[in-house]
């Protein structure tokens, strides 16, 4: 038992609730979240994660938390874990949260693993600070802090290498959150909780979200004129969220949802700020194109705040419909690494991965890589 590597999980259960039903958050909302159809995708996340563990078993052990914080998904893989906390109700709280990640360093764990957002890393943040090695899964609506994996598979891989005897640097990640109210609103608020020391593979783990402008104004005006140009008519276009889909909308003379999903037919806005449900019912049987921007400093397209694209809606739009502007210099800030599809469906981020062109100013485009060969 010493020699095996001690493996904390702490599972998030509510965690991205809010995402495909438009709430932008999942703080406080799980209720209203449920009520409009949510369905709980953490502990799958999670699942897929361990999952790349299987072929290790016998070489580590997990420690975790009752039920669906951990429990549950290591019995269904067969995973040998110990129960080391339960919540004393559900759902589970913050200070659930909390309390269990003391608990899980207090036990020496070798690195702690935890599966939700931004609220889930500041928990684990004020519970351990940079005493304890962490990593996130990826399984909330917003994901700024750089103390997550890129996917739930990349999380298992990492940690695959950790259990393996792997030589993996250490850095130190910021924990960030934005004020989901505001946000709700159409306003970032980000802010900087502290640091957390995470394993620093630098393919598997993603960098802090950038603030600010994401490309110079006259790069927006740029793309959004050209843009403009091409859309064709009976067809509908949805507009992903973000400043660079924004000015496209402020060239069109539209009302736009910064940080929601908005939908266009014929230079007019037929749906704002829709859900993954109602945005399936809008491109289903319909011609229709997505309109999308990278997320600056971390290159993903899909899995960052942008939910209600859910899987059933990339595929009813396809692959070949998706247009996708990003200004040169957010690409350079990626460094060659390439643009990352987190869909929570690990077949059609195989199916979206390859070249893919990218607007990057009036009739310009470069090609660019989406997704790993070896990611899935």
């Amino acid at each position: 038992m010493a020699n095996l590597f001690r493996l904390g999980l702490i599972i998030n259960p509510l965690a991205g609730l809010g995402g495909s039903v438009g709430l932008k958050g999942s703080d406080g909302q799980a209720e209203q979240a449920l009520a409009l159809g949510a369905t709980p995708q953490a502990m799958n996340r999670a699942k897929t994660a361990l999952t790349e563990l299987l072929a290790q078993r016998g070489q580590f052990e997990v420690f975790t938390v009752a039920g669906d914080m951990g429990e549950s998904v290591c019995a269904g893989l067969g995973l040998q874990h110990q129960v080391l906390y339960s919540a004393a109700a559900m759902p589970s709280t913050a200070t659930d949260t909390e309390t269990a990640a003391k608990l899980l360093a207090e036990h020496g764990v070798d690195l702690l693993l935890f599966a939700g957002g931004d609220g889930t890393a500041r928990n684990i943040c004020a519970a351990v600070g940079d005493q304890t090695t962490v990593l996130g899964i990826p399984a909330g609506v917003k994901i700024h802090s750089g103390v997550y994996a890129i996917s739930p598979q990349a999380a298992g891989k990492l940690v695959a290498m950790l259990i393996a005897g792997e030589l993996v640097s250490l850095a130190e990640a910021a924990v960030m959150d934005i004020d989901e109210q505001a946000f709700r609103d159409g306003v970032v608020k980000a802010r900087r909780f502290g640091e957390m020391r995470i394993p620093a593979q630098l393919r598997y783990v993603q960098s802090v979200k950038m603030a600010g402008r994401e490309s110079e104004e006259l790069v927006l005006a740029d793309l959004a004129a050209y843009v403009a140009t091409q859309m064709e008519e009976n067809v509908r276009y949805v507009m992903g969220s973000g400043s660079t889909v924004a000015a496209v909308m402020a060239e069109l003379g539209l009302d736009n949802t910064l940080l929601g999903v908005d939908v266009v037919e014929n230079g007019e806005l037929i749906a704002k700020d829709v859900t993954a449900a109602q945005l399936l019912e809008l491109v289903q049987g319909y011609p229709s194109k997505l309109v999308i921007t990278l997320i600056g400093g971390q290159g993903h397209v899909f899995g960052r705040g942008n939910q209600q694209l859910s899987p059933a809606v990339i595929r009813a739009i396809g692959r070949d419909n998706i247009i996708l502007l990003a200004g040169k210099a957010k690409l350079q800030q990626l460094q060659g690494r390439p643009l990352l599809a987190d869909t929570g469906d690990a077949t059609l981020d195989k199916q979206l991965t390859g070249l893919i062109n990218i607007v990057t100013g009036y009739n310009d485009y470069v090609m660019y890589r989406l997704g790993y060969e070896d990611e899935i």
